[in-house]
């Protein structure tokens, strides 16, 4: 039987939810805000919240004076390239580790995981001296591999995770009937852990949306996405803060698109198999 929850309790909940809530989302409502205002005045202290002059002169020079279609574009290109690699790789994979494991796979899971914990400046120095012999240096294609490689561990945990909760009967049933090991995959595991996979693919791509550390080092201008683009406001002078405000409110915008129409999906696969 639930507990009963009084009144009182559940405004105070639900006050301290809305709270907790406007101090995550505040840093982002502040560089929107800075955004509008001009170099002058992003730089006033006490900062002014909204009596201020307010301008879209920062988002004119963005579109009129920069590159920024270049680099969205070779956001998307690079994150959802190393999206759709993964998928590809991720999938059966997991599939392997979950309906087919061997003595060595907790093992194997476990060193993809420890990939991670090396600092990416420790392979930066070999990796940028391969991509240069090479002539891969500042290549959208050479970069797309590179963000796929690096993201691909957690894809494949987390695929992991999703189809060890698919009942191993259901694909024994598929495979009495003939299916094939690729229509087994494709046709009757992918279907039942959509969400899963949906969620998985759309961290991936976030992820990816938002790499700096080797996008500002492998990549210049041809490849450039769109973290090299913001760092672009960076000089030596000092920070454009009204001009990187709009900079970064601009590459933050379709992500956040993104997430708004699919956070169903989201949800349903960071919450798959939860409850039994």
């Amino acid at each position: 039987m639930a507990r009963a929850v009084s009144t009182q309790r559940k405004a105070v909940v639900t006050a301290a939810a809305w709270l907790v809530g406007f101090l995550i989302f505040f840093p982002i409502l502040w560089m929107v805000i800075t955004s509008f205002k001009t170099e002058g005045e992003a730089g006033v202290l006490p900062p002014k919240f909204i009596f201020f002059t307010w301008t879209l002169e920062n988002y004119r020079n963005i579109f009129i004076e920069s590159n920024y279609i270049r680099a969205a574009l070779n956001s998307i290109f690079l994150s959802l390239g190393s999206t759709i690699l993964g998928l590809l790789f991720a999938v059966p994979a997991a599939w392997a580790m979950a309906f087919a494991p061997g003595k060595k796979t907790k093992d194997l899971l476990m060193w993809m995981l420890s990939t991670k914990m090396m600092p990416a400046v420790g392979a930066l120095m070999p990796l940028f001296l391969l991509f240069n012999s090479w002539g891969l240096l500042d290549s959208r294609w050479a970069v797309m591999v590179v963000l796929f490689l690096i993201n691909l561990p957690i894809v494949v945990w987390m695929l992991y995770t999703y189809f060890k909760e698919i009942p191993g009967e259901i694909l024994e049933a598929a495979r009495m009937d003939g299916a094939s090991l690729w229509r087994e995959i494709i046709y009757v595991l992918t279907p039942m852990a959509v969400p899963g996979i949906a969620s998985t693919l759309l961290l991936n791509t976030i992820l990816a949306w938002n790499e700096a550390f080797w996008t500002l080092n492998l990549t210049t201008f041809d490849a450039a996405p769109l973290p090299q683009f913001i760092a672009g406001y960076s000089a030596k002078m000092g920070l454009f803060w009204a001009t990187l405000s709009a900079a970064s409110t601009l590459a933050i915008l379709p992500i956040v698109v993104l997430g708004w129409f699919s956070q169903k999906q989201l949800v349903r696969g960071l919450t798959f198999g939860a409850v039994k």
